[in-house]
């Protein structure tokens, strides 16, 4: 069992940043496949950015590319989501997941991921 916990969400204007966080309570955190996804109002869970289970790939949504960067520190279970530019359709929750064993081609499926934080809220006005 792997517990997941977001941080560093909050409310900020277009242009701003965030440093969101997630800490994972498991030693072998670099054999998992670890992702952020989110969930605006009213709509589906979205898949942002990730990393393969072999840390060789990362992904990222069109919508965040060159705003967003994942990054992850293994030895202390981190992963973490620097977002810059901030713009309102960026408001939503924002979850951490992790799994041991999604394959490339459905790290993009919040249904492949077995683990998953209580989420954190990212508002960000006009």
């Amino acid at each position: 069992q792997v517990h997941l916990v977001e941080s560093g969400g909050g409310y900020v204007e277009t242009g701003d940043s965030l440093k969101l966080a997630c800490a994972a309570s498991v030693r072998t955190f670099s054999s998992y496949a670890v992702a952020w996804f989110r969930q605006p109002p009213g709509k589906e869970r979205e898949y942002v950015a990730g990393f393969s289970r072999t840390g060789g790939y990362t992904y990222y949504a069109d919508s965040v590319k060159g705003r967003f960067t994942i990054s992850r520190n293994n030895a202390e279970g981190m992963v973490y989501l620097q977002m810059n530019n901030l713009l309102p359709e960026d408001t939503a929750v924002y979850f951490c997941a992790a799994s041991r064993t999604v394959i490339l081609s459905q790290l993009r499926s919040p249904g492949s991921y077995a683990y998953w934080g209580q989420g954190t809220q990212v508002t960000v006005s006009s």
